[in-house]
């Protein structure tokens, strides 16, 4: 080959190279430069500054999204309509930033209400409705305007946004302080049903922010509200403007048209406890000196990204934490993406019968029922077996998107030639059955305790887990224990993300 001709071809070779790598990392850049979410809108969007107590929603909106991924840019101006957003160049000025793949939400309305004319009152006033009707303004300087309906203006957003390759997302105005006979005046006859109008003929996303809002006002009453109103009856205060930002997500997340509602901070989950006193004792307070592992799980978690709450109550069997309505509170509180750790067996070897508690539950994990005389109700009721009360809570906390864990009981303070007596052929064994035949993580419990408990001996652990007087409730130390030992167990469990929240 020609020298030269060599030499060329490597530099080329070299120049191809280099513009690669350049390409990648332009494509890096830009696939982790966030989106952006544009606010358009009047005062009650953007309000405040140094001294002003009133603020707008959208003030506060970019605190509910994940910054890594949306940047909220809040370009509403006080005092502007649809009009003089066009008019005074604001929306060009948005528009030449929109970038595919962008969001635009508008919400407009407060400023339209004057008839247009070249006076300071008819200065932002548009033709109401949604028709194609104008009004040719002449303005002293002799420029000529013509003005539309308000649904004309929201039209032209909208498709201007369109073009861009973003999408457009319109919300009715949020309501007035302003209150008849008990109830707060909606705008679902003008200009929230026009926005609604709107975004209907071109099928984009709609956020009934006016009746979200206006639902809640009437659901506290105007003494209540008042309170989130600064000086007049149409800008909210801190406390005001951060309620309606909050609604502004709940109508994203509510849409089916658009991904928006993916780039929302996902809120923390939560994880619950319930069973016995095994798990929290009394008030979970350490009076007597006794504790329930529960009591000290929280400490092994990522606080900032989980919360833990334990409704564990003593003295309750699989059966009476759910005929008590115990279950039914903790499953209304539980949101798709929690986790439910559950741990019974104590109380369930009690009589299904008995004038004391009437706690008893069948000792099996099939589906055995019988039919009894509650002696503290008075009433006949269907007695099922342990494992079937366990099935129960599983199947209705998976239906929530809830992912539950069953845990087998922590065995009692009973030894046998120097080892702890294990519940492998009961409780234990029909709280495995039931996991497996459910396709739920299963801890157990038992075993890994007990198995902790022999290798430090039965006198080390009556002194240091337990006191003289019970052999079933531990001390803060043994407590403790357990604790670490069940987050240890969801450490280990496969496919259970429960685990990604533990402290490293």
């Amino acid at each position: 080959m020609n020298p030269l001709l060599k030499t060329n071809f490597k530099s080329l070779s070299i120049l191809i190279v280099i513009f690669s790598l350049l390409l990648l990392a332009f494509h890096g850049k830009q696939e982790s430069n966030p989106k952006t979410l544009y606010l358009i809108g009047d005062s009650t969007v953007r309000n405040g500054g140094e001294g002003n107590l009133q603020r707008g929603w959208g003030n506060f909106l970019q605190e509910f999204f994940d910054s890594t991924k949306l940047t909220v840019s809040n370009q509403a101006m006080a005092g502007r309509s649809t009009r003089t957003f066009i008019k005074e160049g604001r929306w060009e000025k948005v528009l030449s930033t929109l970038q595919a793949g962008d969001y635009v939400i508008m919400q407009f309305g407060h400023n339209e209400g004057s008839v247009p004319d070249t006076t300071r009152a008819g200065y932002r006033g548009v033709l109401r409705g949604m028709g194609d009707e104008t009004k040719e303004l002449s303005w002293p300087d002799g420029t000529k305007e013509t003005v539309h309906t308000y649904g004309w203006y929201l039209e032209k957003f909208i498709q201007d946004t369109k073009v861009k390759g973003a999408t457009p997302i319109v919300a009715s105005m949020i309501p007035r302080n302003k209150f008849q006979d008990g109830e707060v005046e909606r705008a679902n006859q003008d200009f929230g049903k026009w926005a609604r109008e709107a975004a209907r003929r071109h099928g984009v996303p709609f956020i009934d922010l006016n009746s979200i809002v206006a639902d809640q006002y009437d659901e506290w009453g105007p003494d209540v509200v008042k309170g989130l109103f600064e000086k007049d009856h149409t800008h909210t205060n801190e406390a005001g403007a951060r309620i309606n930002a909050w609604s502004v997500t709940e109508g994203i997340r509510a849409l089916e048209n658009t991904d928006l509602k993916d780039y929302l901070k996902k809120d923390k989950p939560t994880l619950f406890l319930i069973g016995d006193s095994t798990v929290k004792n009394g008030q979970g307070d350490g009076a007597g000196g006794l504790w329930g592992w529960g009591d000290f799980i929280a400490p092994f978690f990522d606080l900032d990204r989980i919360k833990v709450q334990n409704h564990a109550l003593g003295g309750t069997s699989s059966r009476t934490f759910q005929a008590y309505g115990l279950w039914e509170k903790v499953l209304d509180k539980m949101e798709p993406g929690d986790y439910l750790i559950m741990q019974f067996g104590h109380n369930d070897s009690s009589p299904l019968a008995d004038t004391l508690r009437a706690r008893g539950t069948i000792k099996s994990a099939g589906l055995e029922a019988e039919i009894i005389y509650n002696p503290i109700t008075k009433k006949q009721e269907t007695v099922y077996s342990y494992g079937q009360y366990l099935r129960q809570m599983i199947l209705a906390a998976k239906a929530k998107g809830v992912t539950p864990i069953v845990c087998s009981l922590i065995p009692r303070n009973n030894w046998v030639e120097g080892k702890v007596t294990r519940a492998d052929s009961d409780y234990g064994l029909w709280a495995k059955q039931v996991a497996l035949d459910t396709y739920t993580a299963f801890i157990d419990l038992n075993q890994l305790v007990a198995n902790y408990y022999d290798s430090l001996g039965e006198s080390y652990v009556k002194d240091h887990f337990f006191n003289d007087k019970d052999h079933t409730h531990t001390i803060q130390e043994g407590a403790e224990l357990n604790a670490e030992i069940v987050a240890r167990a969801i450490a280990d469990l496969e496919e259970i993300e429960l685990k990604e929240y533990l402290k490293k």
